[in-house]
């Protein structure tokens, strides 16, 4: 199906931005997790249960996860995957800290639980990070060559002129976003999936400019995904 996305909708972002609408006039299956509890920055058991039953199988390529507090949609998702795949993360922040209520699966901790709980896993990446690359190292995508990739990018990476999150956010262009997602799409690896998340809902202080901000960095992503994944 041409431009088949999959969108997790937990806080109206989307339909506020005007980007659901835009995605519904393609092809998006949307998941409404409006009234779930339990899964706003930190996602407990009976959430984490909610959300895996609701997913389709198999699973769009390209998905659309809210604002970075749902990032941990991504470790749920990749728990779907049935083949090895390498993680490469493009964000502000690791994600991969320990969490800080009992082992609940949070928005900072769920690469380390990706790498703890899924078995595919072979190895992550992060581009963004504090100490961590900025670009995709020389030589990563030869060694590679053949094999899968999965794909989550927070749009924190990116400066205040192309994204507004309620976090602290990178100094990336969108250019140089879509530059790295061709370069991954192109080198020789097979992208399984690509998970998009970082937007600002109106309930966490989200005003016009900031919507349309995101509603263009939104659609601008779309076309350039689906057209690197063939969709």
């Amino acid at each position: 199906m041409n431009g088949y996305v999959l969108v997790c909708d937990f806080s109206g972002v989307y339909s506020a931005e005007g980007f659901l609408p835009y995605l519904q006039e393609r092809a998006a299956l949307v998941l409404d997790f409006t009234g779930l509890e339990g899964c706003c920055c930190y996602c407990d058991e009976a959430a984490s249960a909610r959300i895996g039953a609701s997913l389709p199988d198999p699973l769009p390529r390209l998905r659309f996860l809210d604002s970075g507090d749902y990032h941990y949609m991504s470790h749920l998702l990749a728990l779907k995957e049935k083949e090895p795949f390498h993680l490469v993360l493009l964000d502000h922040h690791p994600d991969d800290q320990e969490p800080a209520f009992g082992g609940v699966l949070s928005c900072g901790s769920w690469v380390k639980a990706m790498q703890e709980e899924n078995p595919l896993v072979k190895s992550v990446l992060a581009l963004g990070p504090e100490n961590c690359p900025e670009d995709i190292p020389e030589g990563w995508l030869e060694e590679r060559r053949g094999e899968r990739l999965y794909v989550s990018l927070d749009k924190d990476i990116m400066d205040r002129r192309w994204a507004r999150t309620d976090w602290t956010q990178g100094t990336h262009t969108l250019g140089k976003v879509k530059d790295i997602l061709r370069r991954l799409a192109e080198g020789g690896m097979h992208v399984a999936a690509v998970d998009v998340c970082g937007e600002l809902s109106v309930p966490k202080g989200a005003a016009g400019e900031d919507l349309r901000t995101n509603y263009e960095t939104n659609v601008e992503l779309y076309k350039h995904i689906i057209k690197l994944l063939n969709l």
